[in-house]
């Protein structure tokens, strides 16, 4: 009885999991690349403003940052082009 009520809670663990996951995956498509720079960039440290670097520059930090942050593809690309839209 016991290991049934456990395998049970479990599962319901990891279908809740798995909604939520879906929902933030969603949420962040629909996120502007200022939304998600300020939420991920400003929390850590004051950012420079855009065009305190080129393009290729952009690129090269905001890949560093994408590992270190752990940024989506998606949104280290919005982050990008946000940034790189002040140049």
């Amino acid at each position: 009885m016991k290991r049934n009520t456990i395998i049970m809670a479990i599962a319901a663990m990891l279908t809740i999991g798995l909604v939520i996951a879906s929902c933030v995956s969603t949420k962040v498509t629909d996120k502007s690349g200022s939304q998600l720079w300020s939420e991920n960039c400003q929390r850590c440290h004051n950012t420079p403003p855009a065009s305190a670097f080129t393009n290729t520059q952009w690129e090269v930090i905001n890949t560093h940052m994408r590992q270190r942050a752990m940024l989506t593809e998606t949104e280290y690309k919005k982050i990008t082009e946000f940034m790189q839209a002040g140049d």
